[in-house]
């Protein structure tokens, strides 16, 4: 084995060896690879690095496993969401004064693991923009409580927290400073911490709704412990005591080679460029929204709807079409399956049926027999009938931004195909739609915003670019071509999906056919950094609420979530998180199936069309 690989393969046992520690699990299945970290039951995913890292960026990946392992035996997640909040700001604290205590727990382990934690805050912080945070519009308030309790429990935190930190810290200090005096001295125990975080969110007014029907911070629920409740963690994970029981020396932590300059840090054998992994915890269903929006657009001027064909010359359509061509003929079998069955469930659902038992109509034969022997016998006849099938269009929209690159948008593209041939076959009319921006972080709405001075508070700040792949009247020969732009990696930028939800619903809400279904995939929450640097930090998320509650509470569209790598079914009520891109075929299957049975198919909608603003 040549020396990088050496130095590979002690990196990745160091820090398998280091998780195991500190998590108290021998059993903990650690991979490397660069899809998205996360940590699930016995396995968990790192990002692995590569050779040109700084030891910052290194301290910073190990960071990442430390939090993972710390959190897999301090924190019961389970627990965690049967008490937090109900809705707004006050989950965000309540998250936040918990990561708070799992990372105090890490800083007094040992010096090393300390030192990691507080790297992979820095460099987190830097990711989110913190370090241009100048006034309290621009920091999360949620954060900053986390980070003044995290600062009282380790005594320190880096430069881009602090500016989150600081235009908050009076009010914050004001109204809950002496209570933060009683949490050192039960950071390992989960339930009495947490009840007195509740007390502080109380005290901040953000909220008197619970995850319990108990809203009582104080009740005598708090009195068991979370590794007890029922849905406490295993007992591998967290069951022994946090007192001295973690055996580990400066040699684990110290065994990650320093020399990081000459490794060839490379994927693991037979990782894949995966954009996501299991969720690191699946959030309550939470369905309260906004039921107004304040959301607007700075200006609209540069915004484009513009159909595929437009966004590149016919020979490079093709060529893109032919890289989908390929793909598909490698999971020809996987596809013949899932259009076969989609197609059977369709097809059975116009399939015409036969009424028995009956006092006129047709001789029914097999009743032969009794006719012969009783020629006056009723209930001999048969009457041949129509199942309805409601006329039906299905639109689904794609999230076509920079984190679904790669894998991800090639399953998407994949999909999308089979649907539109399948229902096509069904007599089912598709449209496929796909929604990014025209530029990263603002393009020319941003250029607008700064030549008018920077007005407070400008509201959404980048070019929408929503792409239409196919018309619902378009034939599928015509529009065949038109998915190939999907492999088209620099067409991916970032995502605004509210506005992109009710542009998809505004097309098919006001068509003739009696039901439609509105099928939306994506890969995470709304992201545009130019819009949330210069406004709340929930800005884009709000909007997407109230799209949603819209759509669900006021309109005949049916509305269907899929999640890659991110749980949406706490914003949709009908929705699916899968952890693979791999499974996308088969959960929109699934989806459409339970669509498309007949209870579903008898139930009409009642609500009135109407365009959504």
């Amino acid at each position: 084995m040549s020396q990088p690989e050496d130095q590979s393969e002690l990196f990745k046992q160091a820090v398998t060896s280091t998780m195991r520690a500190i998590s108290g699990n021998d059993e903990l299945a650690v991979t490397f690879g660069r899809g998205k970290p996360y940590i699930q039951g016995d396995r968990a995913r790192v990002p692995m690095p590569d050779s040109s890292l700084a030891d910052a960026e290194l301290a910073a990946l190990r960071g990442t496993s430390d939090k993972f392992a710390l959190k897999m035996r301090f924190h019961d997640e389970g627990w965690h969401r049967e008490h937090r909040p109900q809705a707004g700001i006050a989950q965000d604290v309540f998250d936040c004064i918990e990561e708070a205590r799992v990372t105090a727990i890490g800083s007094g382990l040992m010096q090393g693991v300390e030192d990691n934690l507080f790297a992979q805050l820095d460099a987190q912080c830097e990711e989110r923009g913190y370090h241009k945070v100048i006034d309290r519009k621009d920091a999360p308030l949620g954060e900053a409580v986390g980070f003044l309790i995290q600062e009282k429990l380790t005594g320190r935190l880096p430069e881009p927290a602090l500016r989150v930190l600081e235009p908050w810290r009076d009010f914050i200090e004001d109204h809950i400073g002496p209570d933060t005096d009683e949490l050192e001295a039960c950071v390992k125990d989960q339930a009495e911490f947490a009840r007195i975080a509740r007390r502080m969110i109380q005290d901040m007014g953000l909220t008197d709704e619970w995850g319990q029907e108990d809203g009582d911070p104080d009740a005598d629920d708090y009195d068991q412990d979370p590794e007890e409740s029922e849905s406490g963690a295993s007992e591998e994970a967290g069951g022994q005591d946090a007192e001295g029981d973690v055996e580990m020396t400066d040699a684990v932590e110290g065994d990650v080679p320093a020399d990081i300059d000459s490794m060839e840090m490379g994927e693991a054998e037979g990782e894949e460029d995966e954009p996501g992994g299991p969720p690191d915890g699946a959030p309550p269903q939470n369905w309260n929204r906004p039921r107004e929006s304040d959301y607007e657009a700075f200006t609209k001027e540069f915004d484009e709807v513009i159909p595929a064909s437009e966004l590149c010359d016919v020979e490079e359509l093709l060529r893109m079409r032919g890289v989908l061509d390929q793909h598909l003929q490698s999971s020809q079998v996987i596809i013949s399956k899932l259009a076969n069955r989609l197609q059977r469930k369709l097809m059975a659902q116009q399939n015409r049926t036969w009424e028995f038992d009956l006092e006129e109509g047709t001789l029914d034969t097999s009743r032969l027999t009794t006719v012969v022997m009783d020629p006056f016998s009723p209930l001999a006849f048969k009457q041949e009938k129509d199942m309805r099938f409601r006329d039906t269009v299905v639109s689904l929209l794609i999230d076509s931004s920079g984190s679904m690159r790669g894998r991800s948008i090639t399953i998407a593209a994949m999909c999308a195909d089979i649907l539109g041939r399948t229902l096509e076959r069904c007599m089912v009319k598709v449209e496929i739609l796909g929604f990014t921006t025209r530029a990263w972080r603002g393009g020319q709405s941003r250029e607008r915003w700064l030549q008018k001075g920077k007005p407070p508070q400008p509201g959404r700040l980048n070019d929408l670019r929503h792409i239409i792949y196919k018309e619902a009247d378009a034939p599928w020969r015509r529009a065949r071509a038109n998915l190939g732009l999907m492999m088209r990696e620099e067409l991916l930028k970032e995502n605004i999906d509210g506005e992109a939800l009710i542009w998809a619903h505004n097309r098919i809400v006001g068509r003739p056919e009696d039901r439609k279904i509105l099928m939306v995939i994506s890969d995470g929450l709304p992201v545009d950094n130019s819009t949330l640097l210069v406004n709340a930090s929930n800005y884009l998320e709000q909007h997407l609420k109230y799209a949603i509650d819209m759509i669900e509470n006021h309109s005949p569209v049916e509305l269907v979530a899929i999640g890659i790598g991110h749980d949406v079914t706490h914003h949709y009520r009908r929705a699916v998180t899968i952890t693979d891109a791999e499974q996308l075929g088969d959960a929109m299957t699934e989806q459409l199936v339970d669509l498309f049975d007949e209870k579903s198919n008898a139930n009409g909608a009642t609500l009135r069309p109407a365009q959504i603003e």
